[in-house]
């Protein structure tokens, strides 16, 4: 029995990287997540890191469809910008560069008149 060393990967078969949200936006994300809550409109939530794009999606109930969908797609950088928030119809209801002036089309969403 003959033991043979370990041969690497070449470097072009590289595992793809995936997209994920750094502490930075899950803080700012999970700060409108927790006043959602505590509004009752929110109750649960799911995170996705893809190749491609990392989706962070917020449910009324946990057998639901995502109510939104707020997607970091960093190619769009320079075009569409990077950061988006998706309606439950696919509808994008705002993008941007900056995640929290885009997460404000959910905050006014918290404001309701008083009866």
């Amino acid at each position: 029995m003959t033991v043979q060393p370990p041969v690497p990967f070449p470097a072009s078969a590289r595992l793809p990287e995936e997209v994920s949200f750094d502490r930075r936006e899950l803080g700012v994300i999970l700060s409108l997540y927790g006043r959602m809550v505590a509004a009752g409109e929110w109750r649960d939530y799911g995170i996705s890191c893809l190749r491609e794009v990392a989706v962070f999606s917020v449910f009324r109930r946990t057998a639901e469809h995502p109510l939104y969908r707020i997607e970091k797609r960093p190619k769009l950088r320079a075009r569409q910008q990077m950061y988006a928030v998706v309606g439950m119809d696919g509808q994008v209801l705002r993008r941007g560069a900056d995640l929290a002036q885009v997460l404000r089309v959910l905050e006014r969403r918290l404001i309701r008149p008083v009866n």
